[in-house]
């Protein structure tokens, strides 16, 4: 025979099987850590800063390239 532990499942570990979401715990970082999903000035945040501020300055260059103007111009402040 089984023991009755065996027989009656855990409620929470059924309800965190049939979840079908993903959790905020369950985001992970690159790397393979799990700090993607933490919160303030962390490696993974600072990341993906750098990026967004990337892609942003290789707007600006295009920008200017196209219309032969600088951002100051542009924005109407010459």
């Amino acid at each position: 025979m089984t023991p009755a532990s065996e027989q009656t499942p855990n409620p929470e570990a059924q309800a965190s099987e049939s979840d079908s979401q993903p959790q905020v715990t369950d985001i992970k970082a690159p790397d393979g850590s799990r700090s993607a999903a933490s919160f303030g000035f962390n490696a993974y945040a600072e990341r993906i800063n750098g990026r967004f501020a990337m892609v942003g300055f290789v707007a600006l260059l295009v920008q200017e390239a196209i219309t032969h103007q600088d951002f100051f111009t542009w924005i109407g402040l010459r």
